[in-house]
This record gives structure tokens, sequence and C-alpha cells, in this order.
């Protein structure tokens, strides 16, 4: 048998609370694991996303991240707690790059504060209207507001704003709906929603499809930076930052925070926390 090293992180805390943030299980080398076992590791673990770091020619790191279900060319938290790990175990400094299926995604380090930068926005058309979302939401058709549309910059998501706090809170999806109108392909569906909330507050829930259950994110930096392209969409004025409140409705309290600059680009930042480690023998 062989030992896997891994660790367990909390991403996107808050202040310093070390049960707060998006859960991520990272094996340290993931070298001798194919794509079934390396699959079957992320079921067994359960969490929203694990990752494994292998070698690159191109980059710090090459990692490759799965949720229970199946793998992502990117995804904001595991992006971060992955760079927090490789710099431990590799000695990589505080300017990390991470070899993805979308890229080289390079990563800065402030203490245990990381920031990615993600790729320049793709965008596509939302087939449906704003009375459709709101169905699917389990909301009332004026309180879903017009500019929803799909964003990738990374990982494709469809992004929609609401009237209110409180019309996000009260968000409850309809899985057959969801999978009609936030379908991205056969297997993954998801929308971002949010309400800017004065200053420089954001609200946002995070729905999708696991198997047959619908879920919630605690925290999602690939829909962060997806907001940021959203924003771009709109012209809103650079460059911009915001704090991006999420997890507080499923008791996991995160906060994300959103900068796109003068020149374009989106960045999205968050605190890292470890808070073990382990291995698993195969």
């Amino acid at each position: 048998m062989t030992d896997y090293a891994y660790r367990l992180l909390n991403v996107f805390t808050l202040d310093g609370n070390r049960l707060s943030g998006n859960p991520l299980c990272v094996f340290e080398d993931g070298r001798g694991l194919d794509g079934a076992t390396m699959q079957a590791l992320a079921r067994q673990f359960n969490l929203s996303e694990t990752t494994f770091i292998f070698p690159s020619e191109k980059a710090s790191a090459a990692v490759r991240i799965f949720t229970p279900n199946y793998e992502m060319p990117f995804a904001g938290h595991p992006t971060l707690g992955t760079a927090h790990v490789v710099r431990a175990v590799r000695g990589a400094g505080d300017a990390v790059t991470l070899e993805m299926k979308a890229g080289v995604i390079p990563v800065t380090a402030h203490g245990d504060h990381w920031t990615l930068e993600a790729n320049a926005p793709r965008y596509r058309e939302v087939d449906a209207t704003p009375y459709q979302l709101a169905e699917m939401l389990g909301l009332r058709a004026d309180e879903v507001l017009d500019g929803a549309r799909w964003v990738n910059t990374g990982s494709e998501q469809l992004v929609i704003p609401l009237r209110s706090p409180d019309v996000v809170c009260r968000c409850r999806p309809v899985a057959m709906l969801l999978e009609h109108y936030a379908r991205v392909d056969t297997t993954r569906y998801r929308a971002y929603v949010f309400v800017e909330m004065g200053g420089v507050d954001v609200r946002a829930r995070f729905f999708f499809q696991a198997t047959t259950t619908m879920m919630e994110d605690p925290a999602t930096g690939s829909a962060c930076a997806n907001l940021g392209g959203w924003f771009l969409a709109r012209n809103t004025a650079l460059p911009l930052s915001r704090v991006i409140r999420q997890g507080d409705e499923i008791g996991r309290p995160s906060r994300l925070l959103l900068r796109v600059d003068a020149d374009r680009r989106i960045f999205v930042s968050g605190q890292v926390i470890e808070l073990g480690r382990g291995v698993v023998s195969l």
C-alpha cells in the first residue's frame, strides 16, 4: 500500500473563525493516483471539492479539482487553499502559479490571505425571462432584476441580480426548473444570486445540483470572479472593490473580496486556515 498525505482547510473564513468558510481537502502529492481513484477519494471525503497536487513544467504545481461527482477545470476556494498547501510543502513562497485545466492561475499571499487572478470573462445570453428565473428561484417576478447572464472566468455560472437582501434570503430554488434554466451541461446546473447592499457590500448565494440533491455552497470563489465579469459587462466604473457575504443561510458564514482593476483584471481574495492533516493508505 501507498500512503497519501492530505490537509483539511477552510477557505474564505470570517474574522479568524476556524469553522467558517468553505471546507477543502488537499492531497499533497497525487502521483500514482488515476482519475477514477481521485474521483472516489473526493466522494469519500464528500466536501464540495478535493484537490490533488502534481509536478508541473509550466507552473509551481499542477492541480486537479474534483467534486464528489465530477472534475472541474477551475474553482476559487480550491485554488486559494491549494496554493496555501503548495507554499507549505514545496517552499514556493508567497507567489504561486497553479496549472489547471482552465489554464495557469497566478496566486499571491499576504500572510494567510490569498488572492487569485481569474481569466478574462466570456459570456452567453440567458435563454429565460426574469419571470422564468423568478419561478426557478421560488420568487415573485418583480424580485428578479434585469441583467442576468452566463459568465465564465474559468467555470461557467448563471449570474442573477435580485432586488433586496431579503429576496436573496428567501430564495428556494425548484430543482426541475434549475435543471432547465441553469443548465451548464448534462450533469451540472448552477445559479448565483446576489444583491448590492450599498457601499461595497454584496449578499450572495450559490445553488447547484449534486446527483439528485439541491445543494448550496458556503463560499464560491469562481462565482465571485464571475460577478466581476458581470460588473464588466455592465460597464461599471473601474476600479471597483466588493465584499461578498455568503454562507450565512447554511451556517457557514464566509467573506470573499472581489477587486476589478482599471485594466479590467479580476481578483478574488480570502483568508485560508488549515485545520488538520492525515494520511490515506491505498
